[in-house]
């Protein structure tokens, strides 16, 4: 797999998935929690970024929650949009496009909560390792919410990527629940430092992608939703605070509370291209 791109959606990991603190170290060094405020597309991948070059330079890992503060479509780093997604009917439907810095395919983001993790390679040398030990946090947050969500298991003759969305169908270790994804995940590995985010939905938008797209997408099966498996009540902070409680009882040491203003020059630099037409439709 290249350095440069780890994809949880279009790369499958092993079937066997193993206790996750016993792979990896990555909570066993410090961790500094970040809880931010709604942001715009461009905005969102450019704090992650900037997360990633943090934990490089500084060793640490660094996770953080937020929302959208508009309905917006998200492309996978390397996705081709060419003939498929239209900038015009994103304009004139008011959703604001970014390209991820991780791989995957189109996912729109709205009515969710969004996590990021980042940390240096050493923290979780191996991509199953990282993977494993943030799903498990992940877990314990929804299960604490009265969620009983699973892994994904590989199945037989896993569909290429395709023109489906992220949300079509779950690839082995996402999370689910009765087989239909809860949560879509990727993770981009750099030489120094990686970087997961995902996505867990409360309400499912993602049927607004076929109002985006120049040609008919495949037939998605509807994922699962927080809304849907508890009450239309649950809202972001109830699922941001059972991350951050379940953050807390995985670190040993004490949960550091960041200030997004150690971030924010770092994130003010990569939004030049994160906002950029040039980058986003590059392909």
């Amino acid at each position: 797999m290249s350095r440069i791109a780890a994809l949880v959606c279009e790369h499958h990991l092993p079937r066997v998935f193993t206790d996750p603190l016993a792979t990896t170290s990555l909570w066993a060094r410090p961790v500094t929690w970040y809880r931010s405020p709604p942001r715009d597309a461009a905005a969102n991948m450019a704090w992650d970024e900037a997360m990633r070059r943090e934990a490089a330079a500084t060793g640490a890992v660094l996770v953080r929650a937020y929302t959208w503060s508009a309905p917006s479509l998200s492309l996978g780093r390397n996705q081709r949009t060419r003939g498929i997604y239209s900038a015009a009917r994103c304009e004139a439907l008011g959703v604001p496009v970014v390209r991820r810095p991780t791989g995957g395919r189109a996912l729109l983001h709205g009515r969710e909560v969004t996590y990021c993790v980042a940390a240096p390679h050493d923290a979780a040398p191996a991509l199953r390792g990282g993977y494993e030990a943030i799903n498990d946090w992940l877990l314990d947050a929804l299960r604490a919410l009265g969620v009983s969500a699973a892994r994904a298991v590989a199945r037989r003759g896993e569909p290429a990527p395709g023109l489906a969305p992220c949300f079509d169908h779950p690839s082995p270790g996402e999370l689910v629940v009765d087989g239909r994804k809860l949560v879509g995940s990727a993770q981009h590995r750099e030489h120094d430092a990686f970087l997961q985010h995902g996505s867990i939905l409360l309400d499912d938008d993602q049927p607004l992608l076929a109002q985006l797209a120049l040609v008919p997408l495949p037939p998605m099966p509807a994922p699962a939703t927080l809304r849907a498996l508890l009450a239309p009540g649950i809202d972001a902070g109830a699922v941001t605070d059972a991350l951050e409680a379940a953050l807390r009882r995985r670190v040993p040491g004490t949960l550091r509370t960041g200030d997004d203003r150690a971030l924010r020059a770092s994130a003010d630099e990569i939004r030049v291209r994160t906002s950029d037409p040039a980058w986003t439709w590059r392909r």
